[in-house]
């Protein structure tokens, strides 16, 4: 498999899942350095949807890429640890920008 990168969006496959989690088969954003996803088998990454979101920043975030099929949001709430297994093929890419305020999201969230 190609080197996973942080930033790029990717198919991966979420099931078996619990609850109100991401399931199935379904596109990702990498957040994780590149440097850990080479070394630890593993990556993290945040789930994407093509439903409208009635939340906002910064629960969600809106992707303008035009490498993406559908219009897609960023569920930065539903962060997740993947096996490198799980990941498929390449998307597409998240902005510069967009990268950064889902980092600041996730530290909204989660504290920093």
């Amino acid at each position: 498999m190609a080197r996973i990168l942080r930033g790029e969006i990717r198919w991966a496959d979420l099931n078996p899942v619990r609850g109100s989690e991401q399931a199935g088969l379904r596109p990702v954003l990498i957040l994780s350095q590149d440097v850990f996803n080479e070394r630890s088998n593993t990556v993290i990454a945040v789930a994407l949807t093509s439903k409208p979101q009635h939340v906002d920043f910064p629960l969600t975030l809106e992707l303008v890429s035009k490498d993406l099929p559908k219009k897609s949001w960023v569920k930065i709430s539903h962060i997740r640890t993947l096996a490198v297994e799980r990941i498929g093929k390449r998307l597409g890419r998240a902005t510069p920008e967009e990268l950064s305020q889902i980092i600041e999201g996730l530290n909204e969230i989660i504290g920093t």
